[in-house]
């Protein structure tokens, strides 16, 4: 998939899930406010990447992985249901969407 494709699904699928921690943690709530905007900052950031600079997207592309696999931790342990399902598909995929990018064009960068 053309990288500028996978950032609108990302985009488009990512950031709708409503915030209803039920983990048995009690900073989940907060956790889960906080996972959720650093999805919207990493989805933004990959919104303004410039792709024709390898180099700085390698790093915007790997930031992003991080994130995703920071924000699925939280999901799994304060999410359940429907909205854990989704929002670990969500960001699982992404990171593993991009993971698969850098693994392609990042050799070297």
């Amino acid at each position: 998939m053309p990288i500028r494709r996978l950032i609108v699904a990302v985009a488009l699928a990512g950031v709708v899930m409503p915030a209803h921690a039920q983990g048995s943690d009690t900073t989940c709530p907060r956790d889960v406010v906080v996972a959720q905007s650093m999805q919207r900052q990493a989805i933004d950031q990959l919104e303004q990447a410039d792709l024709s600079d390898l180099t700085k997207s390698c790093r915007v592309w790997r930031r992003h992985v991080d994130t995703m696999r920071r924000v699925a931790a939280v999901y799994a342990r304060c999410l359940s249901g429907t909205e854990r399902t989704t929002g670990l598909a969500q960001v699982q995929g992404s990171e593993k969407e991009f993971a698969e990018a850098i693994r392609d064009r990042c050799k070297g960068q």
